[in-house]
């Protein structure tokens, strides 16, 4: 038999001795020496090496894009919830006493202020331009306490929404589609029909713009502010008693915990009130994030299954040319597990090191993608995010350490599986029939 087949092997089994404790280090030793050799086989060097790029690359993929989606999702919510209120208490047919309901939410823990408002849909137009939006009735000097939009004003200020003047607040983005600038009046249709005798008519109210606000969200397209006294004219919400509203805007200190906090504020108030938090109103939107998510996450996944499939190649390719290496140990006495052993070693091995070389680089670039991007884009000379067709400026990015955790957790296992069957074919190898032609 040539001197040179299974050299590695014997190497070690030497060096163990071959005694019946040390006997069971064989298959890491073997594994991961071959993991470290030299092939003769220059094509499975190849597929090899391609395969932990491949594993790397997938995993180096995946971090990056769930951190750059938390960082969307993480913004969207920032920046909406400055403008949208974190919840919602309604009293169908209106809330006569508003400064009632809000003195009693007052004694709820964790509500913080609450706000009145009027909420409708209507048709904004401004020359041949028209939009629908919806608009808001609010009070300019409550307003603030539920809402940061006061400090998101471009141009004009909130406190301009004066009862009987008419006046509008829109967002950045509406006033450029409608072409407006503050002083502009614009057309405000509702979806009523009013009789008269001349026949049926919308109803039609004129505004002026004295504001503009922008937030970097999609609210910037959609939302229009009023006065509240301008709003229940308009929507004709009257009461004997003064002023009435359709509800009220509550502010909480965690929004992710709005949910409870409102449901404490329904049993106080009883069951002749609504309670809606944010998740509701805008939760199309965050599901909408969260669905993109999923998907993108399943898809680079495929990235990861290939690198696998790349591993059994390697693998089967490598248990055909080292038949006479498995022929020796077996005749050593090695067992046909322990075989096994040693090319799930060599497997795992190839794939935990793509894991971790992709999992460090993915890190270090999740951290550090904006400044990645600001670079390219020195280098290019132009914006890749520009801030009048996006809402964001930069590219941003949030990394959770789960999402790295679980990531790396199904690529191991993915590793893993695809060491079975070549495994297997090894430890099915026969001494004999392998050392026949040597």
């Amino acid at each position: 038999m040539n001197s040179t087949i299974a050299q590695p092997a014997l190497v070690v089994v030497r060096r163990l001795r071959l005694n019946a404790r040390m006997l069971k280090n064989i298959p890491l030793m073997v594994g991961l020496r071959y993991i470290r050799a030299k092939r003769r086989n220059q094509f499975i060097s190849f597929v090899s090496g391609f395969s932990l790029l491949g594993m790397a690359l997938g995993v180096l993929s995946l971090i990056v894009v769930m951190s750059v989606m938390n960082g969307f999702d993480r913004e969207m919510k920032s920046r909406i919830l400055k403008v949208v209120p974190h919840g919602f208490i309604d009293q169908p047919g209106g809330m006569q006493n508003w400064q009632a309901v809000a003195d009693e939410l007052s004694r709820v823990p964790d509500i913080l202020a609450a706000a009145p408002y009027i909420s409708g849909f209507a048709l904004l137009g401004y020359r041949n331009n028209i939009e629908g939006v919806q608009f808001s009735g609010i009070d300019p000097v409550q307003q603030p306490k539920v809402s940061e939009v006061a400090n998101s004003m471009m141009l004009g200020e909130l406190s301009s929404l004066q009862a009987g003047q008419f006046n509008i607040v829109l967002g950045s983005l509406l006033a450029r589609q409608l072409g407006v600038v503050t002083g502009d009046r614009v057309t405000l249709t509702l979806p009523e029909i009013r009789i008269t005798p001349a026949g049926a008519y919308p109803r039609v109210k004129r505004f002026t713009v004295s504001g503009v606000f922008e937030v970097g969200a999609p609210v910037d397209q959609q939302l229009a502010l009023i006065h509240l006294e301008d709003a229940a004219r308009l929507l004709r919400y009257t009461g004997a008693q003064g002023l009435q509203v359709q509800g009220l805007q509550v502010k909480v200190p965690d929004i992710y915990r709005a949910a409870p906090i409102l449901a404490e504020a329904q049993n106080r108030l009883g069951t002749d009130y609504r309670v809606r938090d944010w998740s509701q109103t805008q939760g199309s939107l965050f599901q909408a994030v969260k669905m993109e998510k999923l998907v993108i996450g399943v898809l680079l996944s495929i990235i990861i299954a290939v690198a696998a499939f790349n591993i059994v190649s390697s693998l089967v390719l490598m248990v055909a040319d080292k038949r006479s290496d498995i022929a020796v140990l077996r005749t050593l006495g090695l067992t046909s597990r322990q075989v096994m052993g040693i090319f799930m070693v060599q497997g795992c091995g190839v794939g935990l090191i793509g894991v971790l070389s992709g999992a460090l680089a993915g890190v270090l670039v999740a951290l550090n993608i904006s400044s990645i991007v600001a670079f390219f884009e020195s280098l290019s000379g132009q914006v890749i995010f520009d801030p009048n067709v996006y809402f964001i400026s930069q590219l941003p990015s949030e990394l959770y350490w789960r999402d790295v955790t679980v990531i790396c957790a199904v690529a191991i296992v993915l590793s893993f599986v695809a060491t079975l069957y070549p495994a297997w074919r090894a430890g099915k190898v026969e001494p004999a029939e392998a050392l026949r032609y040597e």
